[in-house]
């Protein structure tokens, strides 16, 4: 059958079916539970959560349902601890106009930025989740070590064969081959975000070739289609995000998945401009305004905390073109609002593909 592989055995799931873990709040225990109870794997993005936090997330999952789900963590979620006056100008200088438009303050230069991932990892393998899996980075192999003492699975991620090869040799257990298509943040972590960007069906084949590791493929799936394609590569399960972020379950915002259901969805880009990070959303006003302009944006996640009173100023007075729209470029094909409808179809349709 065709979703009997390495992965679901080692997952110990039905389907090779994994749900994008969203960050930034946009994750939910009803999205990660109605997709391990249709018998894939759902995942919860914790990176900005506190330890407690974490344990409390973790808790509400096991409350919902006793079939596995996975924890994720952002190994690097720094690029800067602080940003420097003249870089702070910059940003003024190049966003201080919005901030004008919506009668908001300027924000002050952000606070220093000290790292949560020490204490965050160290929750991770007190509260023991089934599966934990990690990007922007490597664990090193005495933590991979450690989580398989404590029956933890781990799932790193890569953005090109360079980083699958530095993810294989710690031992981490599966490896998710992440495409430039993708929504959200590109984890890259060896190189330059902006210059790691392979495709998803070429990067399974490259990593297939060299690495052992089991491989997700990542980015650009939303269809049964989607699934055979990935698998016919070389993939052994596949992680679909923007068709669950668009789900009712998810805890985005409904302007968001409508967004993610309009015309709009055609067009998508990579841009820095409101988190420091490179990540692909919607494309707006101010992606579209910061194009070439990278040098006038702070540091991830000072940029984040600097555009925070941005966002939540551009909701209050419905400026829905200031607002960025995590998602990637399979958008216009999505047709299901429901996590579990949007699993039968993809079971339905995969299954009828790969019959014929």
């Amino acid at each position: 059958m065709w979703h009997q592989t390495k992965v679901t055995e080692i997952l110990g799931i039905r389907y090779p079916i994994l749900q994008g873990p969203f960050g930034g709040n946009l994750s939910s225990t009803q999205l990660v539970a109605a997709v391990s109870e249709a018998g894939g794997l759902g995942g919860y993005g914790v990176y900005t959560n506190t330890p407690q936090e974490i344990a409390d997330i973790d808790k509400q999952i096991r409350n919902a349902t006793n079939k596995p789900y996975n924890l994720n963590l952002w190994v690097s979620d720094t690029d800067a601890t602080e940003g420097t006056d003249s870089q702070y100008k910059q940003a003024v200088q190049l966003f201080g106009p919005y901030f004008e438009e919506l009668g908001l303050p300027i924000p002050p230069k952000p606070e220093p930025y000290l790292s949560r991932f020490e204490n965050q990892l160290q929750t991770i393998l007190d509260i023991q989740p089934r599966v934990f899996s990690y990007m922007f980075g490597k664990l090193t192999a005495d933590i991979i070590a450690e989580c398989h003492r404590k029956n933890i699975i781990t799932i790193g991620t890569a953005t090109t064969l360079d980083e699958a090869l530095a993810l294989e040799a710690t031992g981490t257990d599966l490896i998710i081959a992440s495409g430039f298509e993708a929504g959200g943040h590109r984890p890259s972590f060896l190189d330059n975000a902006a210059t790691s960007a392979t495709g998803t069906f070429v990067l399974v084949q490259l990593i297939r070739e060299k690495v052992k590791t089991p491989v997700i493929a990542a980015g650009g799936i939303a269809t049964g289609a989607g699934i055979k394609a990935a698998m016919t590569l070389g993939a052994e399960a596949v992680q679909i995000g923007t068709a669950f972020l668009a789900c009712e379950e998810s805890n985005a915002l409904p302007l968001h998945r409508e967004m993610l259901f309009s015309e709009k969805a055609k067009y998508t880009t990579l841009t820095r401009a409101f988190s420091g990070r490179l990540g692909r959303g919607i494309s707006n006003r101010i992606s579209a305004a910061t194009i070439g302009k990278e040098d006038q944006i702070l540091p991830f996640p000072l940029q984040r905390q600097f555009m925070s009173s941005l966002r939540k100023g551009a909701i209050d007075k419905q400026k829905w073109d200031m607002l960025f729209f995590w998602g990637g470029q399979i958008a216009p094909i999505l047709k299901h609002r429901k996590a579990a409808v949007l699993m039968e179809a993809l079971i339905k349709e995969a299954t009828a593909l790969f019959t014929t």
